[in-house]
């Protein structure tokens, strides 16, 4: 019998012992667990880069995953605790969008508020509920515990308001989401619509920059060339072989990015 699967996803970073005292806790509840970070270096408090994150990988992990996802600015407050239930998977999180993205691809197919206390730590701190309700809750589904018995069922959920790319008469609009860590700037536009409002041949416009042609690698533009390609989570990108877009062009969360049909 395969070992289950917990992928953790957090702003906590590295160099505190947050991210650490969470695995320690599913381990206490279920010695028998894999554990696997997924990222633990989002801006602090933003909970769309962590549902931008858990979308674009939840669906690469085996079947049965259950996903802890920790990115809590209403960390304290009166915000719900989710165990939700979509496609063949299962993700802990606070109800503040961060599932916003995951759940848009695969609909819940069960969900309930974090409510019986038996399956959260003794004492839940104010400020680390991702230590003392969800951590403890991703255990307790490592172990087989049925999503249900831990606690109401609810139906509703917290959704972020994502941007989708707008057709125009003569091509598209759309904006930068994401930048990851090259300095690559991710777009809101994917390779589907893009193809049906331009085809192949468009002219882009991400900020101050014009990019006429599309590549399929980095490494077909020259060193130091802007570029524009579809990326890893089949969504354009604006990249610069060998340096960051985001820097050298001025790119940031909300550019505008202009798709033009050549004619």
């Amino acid at each position: 019998m395969a070992r289950p699967v917990v992928a953790l996803l957090t702003d906590f970073g590295t160099a505190n012992h947050y991210a650490g005292t969470m695995k320690g806790v599913v381990l206490g509840v279920c010695p028998d667990v894999t554990l696997v970070d997924i990222a633990h270096d989002l801006p602090a408090h933003d909970v769309l880069a962590g549902a931008l994150e858990l979308s674009a990988c939840h669906r690469y992990f085996p079947p049965g995953t259950i996903f802890l996802v920790v990115v809590d600015p209403g960390v304290g407050s009166g915000r719900r605790g989710l165990a939700v239930e979509a496609g063949e998977y299962r993700f802990v999180a606070p109800d503040n969008g961060v599932l916003s993205a995951a759940l848009r691809e695969t609909p819940p197919r069960a969900m309930v508020e974090l409510t019986e206390r038996k399956y959260a730590r003794p004492s839940v701190s104010r400020t680390f509920e991702g230590r003392d309700r969800f951590a403890p809750a991703a255990g307790w589904l490592a172990r087989g515990l049925s999503l249900t018995s831990l606690g109401r069922p609810v139906h509703d959920y917290h959704q972020l308001d994502l941007p989708t790319p707008v057709e125009t008469p003569d091509g598209l609009e759309g904006v930068v989401l994401t930048l990851d860590r090259f300095g690559n700037a991710i777009t809101n536009i994917d390779r589907r619509t893009f193809e049906r409002a331009a085809g192949r041949q468009a002219t882009i416009v991400a900020g101050r920059c014009e990019i006429s042609r599309l590549v399929d690698t980095y490494a077909e533009a020259a060193e130091d060339e802007p570029c524009a390609l579809f990326g890893s989570t089949d969504h354009l990108e604006i990249a610069i072989r060998g340096g960051s877009a985001a820097a050298r062009l001025g790119l940031f969360r909300g550019t505008s990015v202009v798709v033009r049909r050549m004619a």
